[in-house]
């Protein structure tokens, strides 16, 4: 365990004029938007023991001062450095919040989020997708949600968190000499995420109808509607809906042309999709909805409709 230091000590230290090494273990950015006035920045995930022995030469036996946001990646960075046998290693209780609370001089920048908050924005997000994703596309995207939720258990535990060491990492967390660089490196992170939240909000905006199996049926008989089955040809082939026409959905995927969709779907019909669970005919609804079909996918797959009374096509 290592030892601990409270704020208010640290500075009568500083006052009295005693020599202190302290370094804070934040990252770049962090660092940047407002850090102690003494502190010399060594981010956590690149902290290496053997160098800081080697610029501690000459005073390994004065006490080395750690500090991060809030104390957790102090202590990381502590139980790090006393593995490798620095073991006058001092962890500063509550980080900069707590220094800065008890007055101990700061110097000020540019703003950052700090990397405790990345973590929650980024595991909520992901939690979010694996619940919306488990609801309209298929069950197994609550795996996602589990697989987070298991991880910060496991960093609760732990009191180490895998995400934060990776999101570190990440180009906004740096600083560059060169601002506009810094600032393209940002824009570009915040662009991937951007596209990825919209390739997932564009999933999310096709449901499974509400329209009533009666009402399909009614439809495929007076000709006002289709079903379309978007299951693979091997699926097809061990059965199928007699009343149903066959479009897989790895035929969707590859861009098929408006020319050839137009001669196998009509365009002045309801198009109803379904396949073996639910999770395919929505994205096949979602690809079809940007060529303008009126497209409906059908939660229940094939077995259910074949028990709902829709005819099996015969062998």
């Amino acid at each position: 365990m290592p030892q601990t230091i409270p704020p208010l000590e640290l500075e009568s230290l500083r006052r009295a004029g005693k020599p202190i090494d302290l370094i804070d273990v934040r990252t770049p950015a962090e660092f940047r938007e407002v850090h102690v006035e003494f502190a010399r920045n060594v981010p956590l995930d690149r902290l290496d023991p053997k160098t800081i022995q080697t610029e501690r030469n000459g005073n390994a036996d004065q006490p080395l001062y750690v500090v991060c946001r809030s104390g957790s990646r102090g202590k990381q960075a502590c139980d790090k450095l006393l593995a490798a046998g620095i073991t006058n290693t001092v962890n500063v209780e509550g980080g900069t919040l707590a220094c800065e609370t008890a007055g101990l001089p700061v110097v000020r920048g540019k703003k950052a989020i700090s990397l405790e908050r990345q973590v929650r924005i980024a595991a909520g997000f992901m939690v979010l997708v694996g619940a919306v994703l488990a609801m309209t596309v298929h069950p197994y995207f609550a795996g996602l949600s589990a697989f987070v939720g298991a991880g910060l258990m496991f960093a609760g535990i732990t009191d180490t968190c895998g995400m934060a060491m990776i999101l570190a990492r990440m180009p906004w967390n740096q600083v560059s000499d060169k601002s506009s660089s810094s600032g393209a490196a940002c824009r570009v992170g915040a662009f991937v995420l951007a596209a990825f939240f919209f390739s997932a909000t564009a999933t999310f905006a096709v449901e499974h109808t509400s329209d009533s199996l009666a009402t399909v049926q009614r439809g495929v008989t007076e000709e006002k509607a289709i079903l379309v089955d978007v299951r693979e040809k091997e699926e097809w082939n061990d059965g199928h809906l007699r009343d149903a026409r066959l479009l897989p959905l790895s035929a969707l995927e590859k861009n098929v042309p408006k020319e050839d969709l137009a001669r196998v779907l009509p365009k002045d019909k309801v198009i109803y999709l379904h396949c073996a669970a639910g999770g395919r005919c929505v994205k096949a609804a979602a690809i079809l909805k940007k060529q303008g079909y009126d497209v409906r996918p059908l939660k229940p797959g094939f077995d259910a409709l074949l028990d709902a009374g829709f005819p099996a096509a015969k062998r």
